[in-house]
């Protein structure tokens, strides 16, 4: 971790995107805290990798691009900085040069042990309150997928389990086919 910045109290958003972390290191912010993520397991790293492969393919020749592992700042009235897994962007005035201004359209998030907490409630009320359009939350033990689509200021959430197709919501005519994200065994080890 970048030397100047190890034991603060309290991070900006400004200090959190100049942090130089060491290799497999990731932190992300909220109100001001560093959460200390671990790194992501190589079965996680293909089921990303899946979501953003069939998003990315759909998106193809169209005006919303998504990104992996990019940052993301919901508001400027706070020092929260968070790092989806994967995110669609449609409206392009919000990118900067290294995050997302705003608040994506979508976001992707799979579960790992360590962020379970994290990803279900601190990331689920910040995004709502944010007005991210759609969150999907991934969980790997369980092969399911938990839909949240913005409706009025809140969260409506469906279910989906491994043999399911499930429509994208904010890019229309897209679904994904859980049986192509999910490997028929989990790796061992």
């Amino acid at each position: 971790m970048d030397a100047p910045l190890l034991g603060k109290k309290y991070y900006t958003f400004e200090d959190w995107c100049s942090l130089e972390l060491d290799e497999g290191v990731r932190a992300e912010l909220v109100d001001g805290t560093l959460v200390m993520m671990a790194a992501p397991s190589l079965l996680h790293q293909d089921v990303v990798g899946q979501f953003y492969r069939k998003i990315s393919d759909f998106l193809e020749g169209k005006p919303c691009k998504v990104y992996l592992s990019s940052g993301v700042r919901l508001s400027d009235k706070e020092d929260t900085g968070f790092e989806p897994d994967v995110m669609v962007v449609c409206d392009r005035s919000k990118l900067e040069e290294r995050y997302c201004h705003g608040a994506p359209d979508l976001i992707v998030e799979v579960l790992s042990p360590s962020n379970r907490r994290h990803d279900t409630l601190t990331k689920f009320n910040k995004y709502q309150r944010a007005g991210v359009r759609e969150y999907w939350i991934v969980d790997l033990e369980e092969k399911t997928v938990q839909v949240c689509i913005l409706e009025d200021g809140k969260y409506i959430l469906s279910a989906y389990g491994d043999t399911d197709a499930v429509p994208v919501h904010v890019l229309e005519g897209c679904a994904i086919d859980l049986r192509d994200v999910f490997p028929e065994e989990a790796a061992e080890g």
